[in-house]
């Protein structure tokens, strides 16, 4: 076995270097093919998910298997591979199993536990087999991938570390708010017919929405999905099917919409969600002309002259208590005209309106703020005054339309995050928001039934690996055996059927017995680490002719290819 793996996440490359190398089914199909025909490949597998991308081979070279897979990720995903490296990661044998067997549990994905990732790894699978680059090694890899995520789901608590990518993103869309209660009643629009798309449309039915609306570039596909929808026995939803070019309009009239298409521009431009919500923007408050007269008066009213203590312009029960004595608080932040005030209040005698105005600006200010300060000298107080209060932003409103983008690359203009009344989610936030989440205990749990699942392939590629050489070596013996039996009836030719078929069975029997012992004992020693040696030294001591190994391994290639047909598992 020299499974190799290479490939990007959302856990070693951001998500636009991500949303840039992203492939399309064509693609896809194209790089299987392109890996097979390379020298060091001679099977090959692609799973392409929201947030990762990676090209499985089984090669006879690592050096050059890794160099050849890296450029052909390049190639096909239009992102030049001098950029490409530093984000890449490279898994073999063991190692790339591993990965495989925790990704398909789970544990690789930006939630944690999610099961969806088993629908990808069979739909890889798929693909790989309806193209002709999935051989023994990636079928039997894949297929036991799935099975172990099977495992982990069923025999731990994995589901509770976290929930499907759709799930989550409802989540923070909701902002802390339980979905059902957030959700109920609003009306949901769903771009794309695919299998995410068709998760998320399931799961906002559960979750109470009154409508959802499924737009799709084939209609087929979103009237096969409006009637999962319509016809389930868990929900009551109302559902249709619109075509895409009705999505502005849909977009006046939904409050959550869920974009995952395959498509490589954008589905929702920053425009067309801004005309969305400016189609739906309700009326503004009326607003009552005589109060806003009143307030216009009190602003523009003269200030208030100076006279008791009563009359002083400084709010004083709004004051902290204490006063400094030179003023300098008092001082902070007012203008000459509200300093003369205080000064001729705390005085207890006018000031001279007269000269202050005869001069503006920093120069007169300094005047009335040094007079100021001789006078808080003097009479050994001032009021304290509180700085202004910082002049708060304005509200953002309150979202009115919600978009959840889980495509890569994404289906909705980034820059719709800007827009009032809009709230975005998509994988970029998605991640950030992933990494604070929660990992439940099962984890552990989950790390030992991969790390056991693991030996346990392995074992069982070495063990297959030895298995034609064994089959060839009894099938050399019975050769033998027929040889001799052969021989015996040429110098006996009056030997009767009934002793010739004892004697045949007594050679036959002794053979067995001579050879079950090496056999099962270099199956298990080829099951170890380090084992793959000794099918060699099985062919090079009983001295087995190469090519009849060779069509064992295609007899057994013939039927597992038959199996393939089936389908994954």
């Amino acid at each position: 076995m020299s499974l190799l793996v290479v490939g990007l996440s959302h856990r070693s490359a951001p998500v636009s270097v991500l949303e840039r190398a992203s492939l399309s089914a064509d693609a896809q199909t194209k790089l299987l093919q392109d890996t097979v025909a390379a020298e060091p490949a001679s099977e090959g597998a692609v799973l392409a998910t929201c947030n990762r991308i990676e090209l499985y081979a089984d090669v006879d070279k690592f050096h050059a298997g890794v160099a050849e897979l890296s450029t052909l990720l390049a190639q096909h995903s239009g992102v030049g591979l001098e950029e490409l490296t530093p984000y890449l990661y490279v898994h073999y044998e063991d190692r790339a199993v591993h990965h495989l067997f925790s990704v398909a549990c789970g544990l690789d994905s930006m939630v944690v536990g999610e099961g969806q990732i088993l629908g990808q790894i069979k739909d890889s699978l798929a693909r790989a087999q309806e193209t002709h680059t999935a051989g023994r090694l990636l079928n039997d890899l894949f297929q036991q991938a799935l099975r172990v995520g099977k495992r982990a789901h069923s025999e731990t608590g994995i589901d509770r570390a976290g929930q499907s990518l759709v799930t989550f993103g409802l989540e923070q869309l909701a902002l802390g708010t339980p979905v059902e209660s957030w959700a109920r009643g609003k009306k949901a629009l769903v771009i794309g017919a695919g299998s995410m798309s068709s998760l998320s449309a399931a799961t906002l039915a559960r979750a109470g929405v009154a409508e959802v609306v499924v737009a799709n570039r084939t209609p087929d596909r979103a009237e096969r999905l409006v009637r999962i929808l319509t016809e389930g026995d868990d929900t009551d939803v109302a559902a249709r099917a619109v075509p895409m070019t009705s999505v502005p309009f849909e977009l006046t009239r939904a409050d959550v919409v869920v974009s995952c298409t395959g498509a490589t521009g954008l589905v929702l431009t920053a425009e067309t969600v801004a005309a969305g919500v400016e189609g739906r923007v309700v009326t503004s408050p009326v607003v009552d002309l005589d109060v806003v007269a009143e307030e216009d008066a009190r602003e523009s009213a003269p200030p208030a002259q100076p006279s008791t203590e009563d009359g002083c312009p400084v709010d004083l029960p709004a004051v902290r208590p204490g006063f400094s004595v030179m003023g300098e608080a008092a001082v902070a932040g007012m203008d000459a005209a509200t300093l003369e005030q205080h000064g001729a209040w705390a005085a207890g005698s006018a000031v001279d309106r007269r000269d202050a105005a005869r001069g503006t600006g920093p120069e007169a200010d300094a005047e009335v703020i040094g007079a100021l300060a001789a006078t808080a000298s003097a009479i050994g107080r001032i009021p304290e005054r509180r700085r202004p209060e910082p002049v708060a932003a304005p509200p953002r409103p309150e979202p009115v339309l919600f978009l959840l983008d889980l495509a890569m690359p994404r289906d909705v203009d980034a820059a719709a995050h800007r827009l009032p009344g809009v709230r975005l989610v998509d994988i970029e936030s998605l991640a950030e928001a992933s990494a604070d989440a929660p990992m439940a205990a099962d984890v552990d749990q989950v790390r030992r039934i991969v790390s056991d699942e693991v030996a346990a392939f392995g074992a069982a590629q070495r063990a297959a690996h030895i298995t034609p050489t064994v089959v060839a070596l009894r099938t050399m013996a019975a050769d033998v055996v027929a040889g001799e039996m052969a021989r015996l009836e040429g110098r006996l030719p009056g030997l009767d059927d009934k002793h010739r078929a004892e004697i045949t069975q007594t050679v036959r029997r002794v053979v067995d017995k001579l050879l079950h012992a090496p056999t099962v004992r270099v199956k298990q020693l080829a099951a170890e680490p380090g084992g793959a040696g000794y099918a060699d030294a099985l062919r090079t001591l009983f001295d087995l002719d190469p090519e009849t190994v060779a069509s064992v391994s295609r007899a057994e290639e013939s039927t597992e290819k038959n199996a393939e047909n089936r389908g994954p598992g």
